[in-house]
């Protein structure tokens, strides 16, 4: 039994699929399954159902498979503690950021980080919330930037700023007009929300209830939900498909901005967000994570409004 093979059983149970299973394992679909397999006839269970259309892990085997994972967490950490003696700020810092934090954040951070600590390069993942909380377990990540709430066994987190919610209008549009948007007229018009599985998108919901009250919610002429990144909607609303709502940050961004729509602040009180910092308890290199902290409170997403 090795720590290959742990870490093969623990991404196939997550991917029930052999082949984007090898995909991330970086080996080929063949290797992986004799691997798996070795493993089943070393332990004399079989830890998987194998059929033409999908993979499930057996009962024994999502035993196996979560004890799997807290060896491999266990076997990161072994590796952290070597670090212990050396320079915190001289290895690399692997961070992961929520899709709709990342790519308005990553381009003011790098820089800032590269001036605190310049031997600490910095690797980093755009992802969904639930796939950055599995790589933080397993620590493939050593750090995640999400949006609170979030909660997880034996992960620290600390808040780094509020950033709260703009109205993003076709420029014709008749709210163009107001200088604020009341969030409970949401369900009156045809919104573009990000889709199933993106946090943000319930982030909008809990702070515009009338939009999940509304009578036919989500099958009626009103709501548009569609769009795979902030990006995509942001034209959608430029073709006047609709109109959306959107972080501070990403509203105002000077890289993507477009003279074909117009962004409106909410009334008071007005919907936002804290985004955060989540690191496991046990990471043992605390002086990075207090730098990462220092320089996402020292980008200039502050020249967009945001304020921590």
């Amino acid at each position: 039994m090795t720590l290959t093979e742990l870490r093969y059983i623990v991404t196939l149970s997550q991917e029930q699929h052999f082949g984007r299973a090898a995909e991330r394992c970086f080996v080929s679909q063949p290797t992986l399954s004799i691997a798996v397999k070795k493993l089943e006839d070393e332990l004399g269970v079989p830890l998987f159902e194998r059929s033409k259309g999908a993979v499930r892990v057996t009962p024994v085997g999502d035993k196996v498979v979560r004890q799997a994972q807290r060896v491999l967490e266990q076997a990161e950490t072994i590796k952290d503690l070597a670090q212990e003696g050396k320079d915190q700020l001289s290895a690399p810092l692997r961070v992961g950021a929520i899709y709709t934090v990342g790519p308005y954040l990553f381009p003011h951070l790098i820089p800032q980080l590269q001036r605190l600590a310049p031997q600490m390069p910095l690797y980093i993942e755009e992802n969904f919330t639930e796939t950055l909380r599995a790589k933080l377990r397993n620590g493939d990540l050593d750090a995640i930037i999400i949006a609170l709430p979030f909660q997880e066994p034996d992960v620290l987190t600390r808040p780094v700023y509020d950033e709260p919610f703009l109205m993003l209008l076709p420029k014709g549009h008749s709210w163009a007009e107001k200088s604020q948007i009341d969030a409970n007229s949401l369900a009156d018009t045809e919104l573009l929300l990000l889709g199933e599985g993106h946090c943000f998108r319930d982030q909008v919901l809990e702070a515009c209830p009338t939009l999940g009250s509304h009578p036919g919610h989500g099958d009626n002429q009103h709501t548009v939900t569609e769009g795979s990144s902030l990006e995509t909607i942001r034209m959608m609303v430029a073709s006047g498909l609709g109109s959306s709502v959107l972080p501070l940050s990403a509203a105002n961004n000077q890289h993507y901005r477009s003279e074909m729509v117009v962004t409106r602040p909410f009334k008071a009180p007005q919907p936002m967000r804290t985004v955060a910092v989540a690191w496991r308890a046990s990471y043992p290199r605390p002086q990075a994570i207090d730098m990462l902290v220092q320089a996402i409170s020292r980008c200039q997403l502050l020249d967009n409004g945001v304020s921590e």
